[in-house]
């Protein structure tokens, strides 16, 4: 990930870094611990092949995360963070309704097609890490929850069960970027959304007349 981490950042309790000096440390061992998860697995992975590729010193480590299941939760809660900021940032000011589900979507695209290892390292954390891998889920539905509650309020949603609908909102980005940022890219992010936003704003069922012939 290319953002620095928020505030004391995800380092173990108590190994926050106090300097900028740290915080970059943190932050290319974060990124190298993301490499090397990618490609290893959360098994094969270790802690010399996160310093090795990060270019620290092994005691670099253990000042900020006491293990490799620290850093590993770490990081998918770092991943979780910028999955978020990704979202908010692809959210025109004043954008509400499906438009503005349609944009969080295109921008979750563009992320899943820049930091594919990301499928690969949530899907471990639900046995290596899952406190981490619940909370990376409840937080993504928890946030579009709370934007079409706003969306409702704004009259540009219909009321409705938000909680389930937001579960199945995430659901379908989830899948969708897996197929078309990770499995593949042979699809614009423009025709993907459109098609989203379709269904979002018209649903599966047939209207009278469609298809019909005259």
């Amino acid at each position: 990930m290319a953002t620095a981490p928020e505030g004391d950042g995800p380092a173990s309790p108590g190994k926050a870094p106090r300097t900028a000096r740290g915080r970059e440390t943190l932050r290319r061992l974060l990124d190298a611990a993301a490499q090397e998860f990618a490609e290893r697995g959360f098994h094969e992975a270790s802690i010399s092949g996160i310093t090795r590729r990060a270019g620290t010193a092994l005691g670099s480590f253990y000042t900020y995360f006491d293990s490799k299941d620290a850093i590993f939760a770490a990081l998918v809660r770092d991943m979780s963070e910028a999955v978020a900021r990704a979202a908010a940032a692809g959210v025109a000011p004043g954008s509400t309704g499906i438009a503005r589900e349609r944009e969080a979507l295109a921008a979750f695209l563009g992320f899943a097609r820049e930091h594919k290892e990301i499928y690969r390292i949530i899907d471990e954390a639900e046995f290596a890490a899952p406190s981490s891998y619940r909370a990376h889920y409840e937080g993504t539905a928890a946030r579009i929850a709370r934007r079409l509650d706003e969306s409702v309020a704004a009259g540009a949603v219909a009321p409705g069960d938000n909680e389930v609908r937001a579960w199945a909102v995430m659901g379908m980005n989830v899948f969708l970027g897996l197929r078309f940022g990770v499995w593949a890219e042979d699809r614009s992010i423009g025709e993907i959304t459109a098609s989203a936003e379709s269904l979002l704003c018209d649903g599966l069922r047939r209207r009278v007349g469609e298809g019909q012939a005259g």
